[in-house]
Order: structure tokens, then C-alpha cells, then sequence
């Protein structure tokens, strides 16, 4: 949400917690894939159309030219165009959180970019290659807050990790609103939880997140993304809506017949977390296109598999490919 202050355009940054924290209350989160030809090219057109049939899907909030975008296969101006069709197909609905990243100078870039396309926050992934002491990775933060007006959510998996010192530095950064965890320890989740104010949000960011989503709801997360949203909203939603209502009997059935194997098939091979799921919703006709190196597509007896299993999950939901 922006307002103007003395005639320049700023980020209502209450207003875009409040947003986020009602859409994580009444929808999974959206990380929608990015579309490109046959022939690598990003394809604008067939972007858009598949953006039209995620947000139809009503999700929580839309966050384009993340990881299941495949943020690191793009160029700035490619990025541009992914951030801006987003904003331009959620037309204030949900909010729109861009992914940004690499370290602080080439991350404010991105977002100087997903400002001026009309993005509501930004979502700060994982730096590119080092490890850093927890100071180096507050200072990061400060150094991206103070040249974006953009309210930032940290992403904290691979070699990002707060302790619950370090998460209450970065929570007193005015426009650091919340974590996504993708690390899945509980034990300093809640720790985590427990160090911020009221009002910090938290999501759920494992891979496959609804496997986790009970154990995060019990230290205090229910809020979680979705890469299965990204190919079959239709059993993201059946799964949000029985966790929503405690019903473990349809949790269980869904976990047992479609999510657990679905983790099974994607730990096979690196980057099958994004590969996967975008081969999958070409298997629904959905217009995305491959993916670009150095990730590679499934190999046939792989989708077979992948095959199988989506026409059993859809057909759990009464859903058809």
C-alpha cells in the first residue's frame, strides 16, 4: 500500500503487515513460477496467464521472482517484467512480496526495481555463496532497509540462521517485518518467536511445507508457503482448509497419498524442489515453459512417476487434470 508524504510516494508499511498478516491468516502463500519459452526466453504472455489462474486461486499473498521463480536465472530487466506483471494481475487484491537477493549492492538494485514496479514488500533470500557471522547478516539487512522503502522479510535457510539475539537486531530495523524459516528447527523457531515483538511475522518456508505445517502451528507458525499452490491449487487449498479446520483424518490421507511421495520424488535430484513442480504444471497444460540452467527438467522415468502421483492427488480432491 503506498501513500504520498510531502508529495513523494512511500510504502505504508503497517498497512502492508496488516495485509500480510490477514492473507496469511486466510490463504496459503503463492510463489509462482516465472514462464519461458522453448527457447529459454522469458514469455511475458503466457506469464500472465498463468499469474491469472494462481491469483484465481485466491492465495494469501503473491511472491514473484522468488526461488520457485527462479530468481537467479534472471536479468534485471527481465525481473522488471516478472515483478510488474504481478502487481499488474494482483491489482491491490493480495499483496505482492518480490524476491531480492545476492548481497546488499545487487540486492538494492532489485528492489529499487520492485519499487518501482508497485511490489508491497520484499522477501531477502539467502546470499550468494558465503558464510557470514550472524553480525555480517544483520549488517546486510540495515544496508538493504536503508536504501529501499520497501518493507523486507528475511529468509533464513542454507547459510542464513538467526539466533534470537540476531533476529531482535534486525526486527528493530524499522522495515524488517518477518521471517520466512526454511530450516525447520523447532526448538529455535520457538526461541525466535519468543525474542521478537508482537506483530513480527513468521512463515513456514521448508520446501515442501505442508509435511511440517502441524509442528510449526504448535511453536506458534501457521502461516506457510506453498510450492504444490505453484502447480495444483486444488490440493493446496484441500490441505489449508483441513488444517484450518484440525481435520488430521484429511491431513493424514493427503500427506500419506500425495505429499510425502511427492518429497520422496523431489530429494532425488538437486533442484527437483523447483524442476518438479514446474514439470508438474506442464503436465496440467499450464503455460511455463522449462526451466533454465543450471537447473534441468525431469528425465522420463521420473515423470512417469510424477504422472501417477499428480493424477492421485488430484483425484484425492475430486480434480482432474
Amino acid at each position: 500500500m503506498r501513500i504520498s508524504v510531502n508529495g513523494v510516494n512511500m510504502v505504508d508499511t503497517a498497512a502492508v503487515v496488516g495485509r500480510l498478516s490477514q492473507g496469511m491468516a486466510q490463504g496459503v502463500l503463492s510463489f509462482p513460477l516465472t514462464s519461458f519459452g522453448e527457447d529459454g526466453a522469458l514469455d511475458l504472455d503466457a506469464y500472465r496467464s498463468y499469474l491469472a489462474l494462481q491469483l484465481a486461486a485466491e492465495p494469501g499473498a503473491v511472491f514473484p521472482a522468488c526461488g520457485t521463480g527462479e530468481f537467479t536465472a534472471l536479468d534485471e530487466d527481465e525481473y522488471r517484467h516478472v515483478v510488474t506483471a504481478a502487481v499488474e494481475a494482483a491489482a491491490g487484491r493480495v499483496p505482492v512480496v518480490a524476491g531480492i537477493g545476492y548481497g546488499w549492492a545487487q540486492a538494492l538494485r532489485f528492489a529499487r526495481i520492485a519499487e518501482e514496479a508497485g511490489a508491497d514488500a520484499a522477501l531477502v533470500l539467502p546470499h550468494y555463496l558465503v558464510k557470514a557471522p550472524e553480525a555480517g547478516l544483520v549488517e546486510q539487512l540495515r544496508r538493504i532497509a536503508s536504501g529501499t522503502r520497501l518493507p523486507l522479510i528475511a529468509y533464513q535457510r542454507d547459510q542464513v540462521s538467526f539466533t534470537p539475539d540476531g533476529l531482535r537486531r534486525i526486527a528493530e530495523i524499522p522495515t524488517v517485518v518477518g521471517l520466512k524459516d526454511g530450516h525447520s528447527d523447532l526448538d529455535r523457531l520457538q526461541r525466535l518467536t519468543l525474542a521478537v515483538p508482537e506483530g513480527f511475522l513468521f512463515f513456514n518456508g521448508a520446501a515442501t511445507a505442508e509435511i511440517q505445517a502441524r509442528a510449526y502451528a504448535a511453536v506458534g507458525v501457521p502461516a506457510y508457503s506453498s510450492a504444490v499452490h505453484a502447480f495444483a491449487p486444488e490440493i493446496a487449498r484441500a490441505f489449508f482448509g483441513a488444517f484450518q479446520e484440525g481435520d488430521t483424518a484429511r491431513m493424514d490421507e493427503l500427506l500419506r497419498g500425495f505429499y510425502i511421495p511427492l518429497v520422496e520424488l523431489r530429494d532425488r535430484v538437486p533442484g527437483y524442489a523447483v524442476s518438479l513442480v514446474k514439470a508438474a504444471a506442464r503436465l496440467r497444460g499450464l503455460p511455463v515453459g522449462p526451466v533454465r540452467a543450471p537447473l534441468t527438467d525431469p528425465g522420463p522415468d521420473d515423470l512417469a512417476e510424477l504422472t501417477k502421483l499428480l493424477d492421485h492427488g488430484l483425484g484425492l480432491v475430486g480434480a482432474a487434470r
